[in-house]
């Protein structure tokens, strides 16, 4: 199976997850007219915030042990690099939108710095990069049965973009 077809699976495999668990609720009573009205829930900049922070998790999560080969720390294991770079390329699409203006609101909820609002241009197209390179690097892994050049340039491109995001637009 592709990286591409993977993706495609993730995708309809995650929006059938997301359904059904907005959809639960609809079907949580026998009586809904007697059932109390729902509490509001949290805010669409809270949302945002939650999912940003869930997905830049699982990508660190996934990125890991790939940087660990980068280091020498760990051997190349092709199987498990693909798994995790295919991971992280998907994940990295789960960024958009996940920045909306009313999400800007620093510290505690978030360490994101105010920069990604007043300079949005240069923000968006290092989260465009990062998605092309991570994209790129599940190719190469695809293709890699070694940590060849290929590979840790690929994989370096990713450290690098986010490395640069982070320098830039987080507060430490």
């Amino acid at each position: 199976m592709t990286c591409v077809s993977k993706v495609t699976v993730s995708l309809k495999l995650l929006g059938a997850a997301l359904l059904v668990s907005a959809s639960a609720g609809l079907f949580a009573a026998d009586e809904p007219a007697k059932q109390a009205a729902p509490a509001a829930g949290p805010s669409p900049a809270k949302q945002a915030i939650a999912v940003r922070k869930a997905a830049f998790t699982l990508i660190a999560n996934n990125f890991k042990p790939i940087g660990e080969v980068l280091q020498g720390k760990a051997a190349y294991n092709q199987a498990d690099i693909v798994k995790r770079a295919e991971r992280v390329a998907f994940l990295s699409l789960l960024l958009d939108g996940t920045f909306p203006e009313d999400s800007n609101v620093g510290a505690p909820e978030t360490k994101s710095k105010p920069e990604i609002w007043t300079k949005k241009a240069d923000f968006d197209k290092q989260i465009k990069e990062f998605q092309e390179n991570a994209a790129a690097l599940a190719q190469i892994a695809a293709k890699e049965s070694t940590a060849s050049d290929a590979f840790k340039n690929a994989a370096k491109a990713v450290a690098e973009g986010c490395k640069g995001c982070h320098d830039a637009y987080k507060a430490k």
